[in-house]
């Protein structure tokens, strides 16, 4: 059961829909969802689901089909790594390797001490800035050197 508190976001966002449209505020209830709770569950999505009158297949379409959500818990810190064409032509491979060096850790996993995890997205549209990641799906950081992500990575301490 979805929680008051993402009932009650949701709701808020339910306004913005002609009240046929529930399954517009999808993106924003499962957003709801992993704020709360740091990842969202198949439990999570069928809640969401049943909350918006929709299949609980199409909740788990959009879920698994957008990278920001999260299916699995991934720590305190989420780092994805946009790894598209033009990031990996300006250096995303590098990058994940220097990641994957300081963390100990792939593409997919989080840091045994649970507070980094990494993962990958197609495309985050933001190619002059290559290459790129994005922290919690909130702060992008863009021309990455292996200097930059040391230091990024000392701010998460």
């Amino acid at each position: 059961m979805l929680s008051e508190q993402v009932q009650a976001k949701t709701d808020r966002e339910l306004k913005k829909y002609p009240a046929d449209q529930k399954q517009s505020a999808v993106m924003a209830a499962l957003r709801f969802v992993q704020d709360e709770k740091g990842w969202i569950s198949s439990d999570d999505m069928a809640d969401v689901a049943a909350y918006l009158g929709m299949p609980k297949m199409a909740v788990y379409e959009v879920a698994t089909f957008y990278h920001m959500y999260n299916l699995k818990p991934m720590g305190k810190y989420t780092l994805t790594v946009c790894t598209n064409l033009s990031c990996q032509l300006m250096g995303a491979n590098e990058t994940l390797d220097h990641l994957h060096h300081k963390l100990g850790i792939g593409i997919g996993e989080v840091t045994a001490d649970g507070k980094v995890g990494l993962r990958e997205a197609e495309c985050m549209g933001a190619c002059v800035a290559a290459p790129l990641l994005t922290v919690n799906n909130k702060r992008m950081c863009s021309h990455l050197t292996p200097e930059k992500i040391d230091q990024i990575l000392a701010e998460l301490e």
